[in-house]
């Protein structure tokens, strides 16, 4: 039967994929598919985009608007980072986490399993399969696992999480252990997925191309090798892998306080709520009036970039329609701000500055429009995929989940807005 390995790092991007820096993976890159166009949904931050690759939806759709973010059907008062406490009083409150099925959900309805191990932050790993205890399946992470009772099982076998560092790799290389002794050859699911923290990390802390980022990536590189020696040795060669990120990167040019900014422009609290994401930030206002006057302040801004409106917000002059990005529901802010960005090189190299609402400026970021951020990696290898091919054509997170689903020969859900990238397959 196929199954599916799905590799995640964190904040790649497809430049850093050379063989002086990632020799395992830029080998699998031109022995198998290379996705030259490949796209992460808008913020271009993580744990929406792990929500869009589980869902095959837009944030809109799935309902987890951003990492830092309003659910107004939870508590319309309260801006909350997208982090496991609060995402599992989410589910208990309201009765779902998010607002589509996930991958696993879909899976256990075929009597499938998928199980997702990762050492990023835990509201990345929690929208993986929120509903592990009735849908089956597990989350793997070093706070906490779904289902909560696996955690002590791992902990007595495999010993304690090593604590987290810079880079992350000891944290990365025991997440490889747990997936080479017990989620492959004993819980053998459908599709297990593991995430590397890294570079992610080590470029918030130190930059793009800085000497600790080319650390992480060969670091997380080796790991990757780790892996595809196991599949070799053990069998399972034959696993068709997919190597993704969920964004891409830019460098700090200026950090901006947009919440204070605003609220000495005389938007008070009661007025507007301002959820930061790095490169973007979201405003929930209290009503129309309120988001047509606080757009045309942002618009005025040198620091403004694209600015998109919900259908709650009306028609506001200047600004785009959330829905072009997919980011208008039921948990949508009124506006969406993206900072402004450029393609001036940093010191090692990389393209791409743009303003944050947080981090020092040198360091890394990501969440806007920039096209830096807005081209992540796809990498696909294996007896389902062609060889030595690269695709042109536009694909993006929310496609990996409908792609995978036609690997596995099951039907895709019509409410699924990614698609199955068939022009990779074999029979494409």
């Amino acid at each position: 039967m196929t199954s599916v390995l799905i590799v995640v790092f964190d904040g790649l991007q497809p430049a850093q994929i050379r063989p002086d820096l990632m020799p395992n993976l830029s080998q699998f890159a031109d022995e198998g598919v290379f996705f030259e166009s490949h796209h992460p949904v808008f913020p271009s931050v993580t744990r929406i985009n792990a929500a869009s690759m589980v869902t095959g939806r837009y944030p809109g759709g799935h309902g987890l608007a951003a990492n830092t973010m309003v659910a107004r059907d939870y508590d319309p008062t309260l801006v909350f980072s997208a982090l496991e406490p609060t995402l599992a009083d989410i589910g208990r409150k309201t009765g779902r986490v998010l607002l589509a099925p996930t991958l696993a959900d879909i899976l256990a309805e075929h009597g499938l399993e998928y199980t997702a191990i990762g050492v990023g932050t835990s509201g990345n790993a929690y929208v993986h399969n929120p509903s592990a205890d009735t849908s089956g399946g597990a989350t793997i992470h070093p706070d906490f696992t779904l289902p909560y009772s696996l955690q002590d099982r791992l902990v007595s076998r495999f010993g304690k999480w090593p604590d987290e560092s810079q880079p992350n790799t000891p944290r990365f290389r025991h997440a490889i252990r747990i997936l080479t002794e017990h989620i492959i050859p004993e819980r053998e699911p459908a599709v297990a997925l593991i995430w590397s923290s890294e570079p992610d990390k080590a470029q918030h802390a130190h930059g793009v191309g800085s000497e600790m980022s080319d650390r992480a990536v060969r670091e997380a590189d080796a790991g990757f090798g780790q892996i595809m020696d196991w599949l070799g040795a053990n069998g399972v060669s034959e696993t068709d892998v997919m190597v993704v990120s969920d964004h891409g990167y830019s460098t700090i040019r200026e950090v901006m306080d947009v919440e204070s900014h605003i609220r000495d422009a005389g938007f008070g609290g009661d007025d507007v709520l301002v959820a930061p994401n790095g490169g973007s930030v979201l405003f929930y206002t209290r009503d129309s009036s309120t988001a047509s006057s606080l757009a045309s302040h942002l618009m005025s801004q040198a620091w403004c970039g694209a600015l998109l409106a919900s259908e709650a917000a009306g028609d506001i002059e200047g600004t785009l329609p959330l829905t072009l990005v997919g980011g208008d529901g039921p948990r949508a802010p009124e506006l969406s701000m993206s900072f402004t960005w450029d393609s001036e090189k940093n010191d090692a190299g990389y393209d791409g500055f743009a303003h944050s609402t947080g981090g020092a400026s040198g360091l890394g970021q990501h969440g806007s429009m920039s096209k830096h951020e807005m081209n992540n990696t796809l990498l696909a290898r294996g007896p389902s995929f062609k060889t030595r091919n690269r695709i042109t054509s536009p694909t993006g997170n929310v496609d990996v989940a409908p792609t995978v689903l036609s690997l596995l020969g099951l039907p895709i859900p019509d409410d699924m807005e990614g698609r199955a990238i068939d022009e990779a397959l074999v029979n494409g």
